[in-house]
């Protein structure tokens, strides 16, 4: 489940707790503005402490590596490149970061922009131990990372491939036309994600029903099996042994308590193990 850091970091274990988690996403700052205070000593001691489960992290919703934009490209670099030295103070081995958007100059040019940024964050920060995972997108906009052979383009492009990695989202690879209904269209996923990447490559799923049609190219999520993946889109995923030990995380949405929550988490819980 992603949950709030609001109050400071170390709250997130407390709502974890709450929801009875077994792994968690949170942001490493506030993720609608590109600079944040340092992390105070007790907040990251209490982040520590209270660790129980896999923790990853999503960054800042500004951050746009592939921006034809040169000021807007250097921002997103080094807000980057911040989050992963927050990371690495928490110990989160693992940023989930969109690939982003072209804005008009091609996939092509935002692909190699794209990939030019990632270069930067990882070669001013080879000494900290944390990976980007570059989420699929469902390609809404000028959205790169809609298409696995994006991936596989950023991964034979970037200098240090070893610190990239993949997190998965079933409401965007639904809205970008795989569809995760049907065993066959979902054995032909993955094998074009072992194909090309290599599925070992995947260190994080997002689960979130799609509120727009298969193919759509619209990115909202909607509660799980309320949406047009329904329950059936997910238990392919979460029975698949392949993905044993890779975290799950919830992204839909949230209300005024815990209520939705407890509700997607329940619906999940009961499509394990029930293919």
């Amino acid at each position: 489940m992603h949950v709030s850091i609001a109050g400071g970091v170390d709250g997130a274990w407390t709502i974890a707790r709450r929801l009875r988690c077994t792994a968690i996403q949170i942001f490493l700052k506030n993720n609608r503005q590109w600079s944040a205070r340092p992390y105070r000593q007790e907040e990251i001691a209490g982040f520590h402490s209270g660790r129980y489960c896999p923790v990853i992290a999503h960054a800042c919703y500004l951050i746009n590596l592939a921006a034809p934009q040169a000021v807007v490209r250097e921002r997103s670099v080094c807000a980057l490149i911040d989050e992963v030295q927050r990371a690495a103070l928490l110990d989160v081995p693992v940023i989930v970061v969109h690939p982003g958007a072209h804005l008009g100059a091609g996939e092509r040019e935002g692909l190699r922009t794209c990939a030019g940024s990632l270069d930067e964050v990882l070669g001013a920060t080879r000494d900290r131990p944390v990976r980007l995972a570059l989420e699929m997108t469902a390609g809404q906009g000028s959205a790169l990372g809609y298409r696995v052979e994006h991936l596989e383009e950023l991964y034979q492009r970037v200098r240090w491939p070893r610190r990239l990695a993949v997190c998965l989202d079933t409401c965007h690879l639904f809205a970008a036309g795989y569809d995760l209904r049907e065993t066959r269209r979902y054995d032909e996923l993955v094998a074009e994600l072992e194909r090309r990447v290599g599925i070992e490559q995947v260190v994080a799923w997002h689960l979130n029903d799609s509120r727009g049609a298969l193919g759509s190219r619209v990115d909202r999520h909607a509660h799980i099996g309320s949406g047009e993946l329904g329950r059936a889109g997910f238990r392919l995923v979460v029975n698949d042994a392949r993905w044993a030990g890779v975290p799950m995380v919830l992204e839909t949405p949230k209300g005024p308590d815990l209520r939705a929550d407890r509700r997607n988490l329940s619906v999940i819980r009961r499509l394990w193990k029930r293919v």
